[in-house]
């Protein structure tokens, strides 16, 4: 049986920049003496080696999302993601040393006309599992991932001061009372601040969660709206209005599980091949000190 682990690349990388650029100048931050930036990478890199030392994959994916407005979800709705800031320049930059680096090294990597690596990770996780190749794990603290959690799938996520925790189907069911499916039906009522993903307004922590527990769904909450647990009065009428939303929303925090281009995907490509003596050589030249 095989291990595949999949990487949010850009969250992890986005984790390292800000975490490592807090309170500093683009002067301030670590740079090569040929001015590549390197802060991000050095945490991204440590991360990966980390991840392969420990739980030893046969093998990998970093999954990278494509531009904001080239994905399938702007058509969906314009203002998807419409609140976020231009990347930093730096990142930017250690983005594309880190693809060529993957490159050069044999850490397989991926990215999706018109999809997020979101639905790249849903895509290649529900494959995997599918086929029966053995446990995935995903690394990211991204919590709308938690919708792929299933028996052979859990999710590796960063617990400060505490280091990594690996978070199962299980884990959800005990703390959220549902199954990890129904988790995109309470990010549909709560919305997304982060992407600009509506949900309904006036719908919080406190109803959202307890109204799919007790409905099951979207679909469940709207079928009942007559007839509503008392509970509930004070939701009625902004659940109503925000029907046309709440729907929207579940499409959008919805994850690709089956996207076409990756029908044919054949697992033998993200086998991990990883050259240990060009990545230590990479490494010296990007002035980086990596455990390897």
């Amino acid at each position: 049986m095989g291990r595949l682990i999949l990487i949010d690349g850009f969250n992890l990388l986005s984790r390292g920049y800000f975490a490592t650029a807090y309170g500093k100048s683009e002067e301030q931050l670590s740079k090569t003496s040929e001015g590549l930036f390197t802060n991000a990478l050095r945490v991204k890199l440590q991360k990966i080696m980390s991840l392969i030392n420990d739980y030893e994959p046969t093998h990998f994916v970093v999954t990278w999302d494509v531009k904001r407005n080239e994905v399938k979800r702007k058509a969906l709705y314009e203002d998807y993601k419409g609140t976020r800031d231009d990347l930093p320049a730096p990142l930017i930059q250690q983005y594309e040393t880190a693809v060529n680096l993957f490159n050069a090294t044999g850490i397989p990597q991926m990215s999706v006309e018109g999809f997020e690596a979101d639905d790249v990770i849903g895509t290649l996780s529900e494959r995997w599992t599918k086929e029966g190749h053995g446990d995935c794990y995903i690394y990211s603290n991204d919590k709308d991932l938690l919708q792929l959690l299933n028996p052979a799938v859990s999710q590796i996520i960063a617990v400060r001061k505490e280091g990594d925790r690996v978070y199962t189907e299980d884990h959800f069911k005990t703390e959220y009372g549902i199954t990890p499916s129904q988790w995109i039906d309470v990010k549909a009522l709560l919305g997304d601040k982060s992407d600009n993903i509506p949900g309904v307004a006036g719908v919080g922590d406190k109803a959202a969660l307890p109204l799919i527990q007790q409905y099951g769904s979207v679909q469940g909450v709207y079928e009942s709206i007559g007839v509503l647990d008392s509970k509930y009065n004070r939701y009625r009428k902004k659940l109503t209005e925000g029907e046309e939303l709440a729907k929207l929303s579940l499409e959008l925090v919805t994850i690709e599980r089956a996207i076409p281009e990756l029908d044919r995907y054949s697992f033998a490509e993200c086998k991990l091949d990883l050259d240990v003596n060009q990545m230590k050589s990479e490494l010296d030249k990007l002035g980086l000190r990596i455990r390897m």
